[in-house]
């Protein structure tokens, strides 16, 4: 009878074992479409006006810019760099927000990648390995 109840207490450790030991498979034999689709991103943003497009890749970075010749009517140079960083800014975080909803299928919510990816934080990467280095160490945390 002991065995049966132990058996029970461990069945939600062992959903739970058996849903991330399912999202790593699926991670590893998809590891190259999401390669592929994660280098496919790309995200344009426009300015409030109309006159700048900015399109960015996947982690951000500038791919194209297009300004509208009657942008130099109505803009000093000043005004100008900052309206094209703010544009860029965004399609920038547009990308990062496509990144995270490509990622959410394979990695779950509350891992150190997508905690990283959601905050910019590296830290968030040695999370669980920090907690566990605390309670193997409680002298030292």
């Amino acid at each position: 009878m002991p065995e049966t109840a132990d058996r029970d207490a461990n069945h939600p450790l062992r959903a739970r074992l058996d849903d991330v030991f399912g999202r790593y498979q699926r991670l590893r034999s998809d590891v190259d479409d999401i390669q592929r689709r994660l280098a496919e991103v790309r995200i344009s943003a426009e300015s409030e006006d109309g006159l700048i497009r900015a399109t960015v890749g996947p982690r951000g970075q500038l791919l194209d810019l297009r300004l509208d010749r009657r942008i130099y009517r109505d803009m000093d140079a000043g005004r100008l760099s900052h309206a094209i960083v703010e544009t860029t800014a965004r399609a920038a975080e547009l990308a990062a927000a496509e990144v995270q909803r490509l990622m959410a299928g394979y990695l779950p919510v509350d891992s150190g990648p997508m905690r990283y990816l959601r905050d910019d934080d590296l830290g968030s990467l040695l999370h669980r390995q920090d907690a566990a280095m605390r309670e193997a160490d409680p002298g030292h945390g």
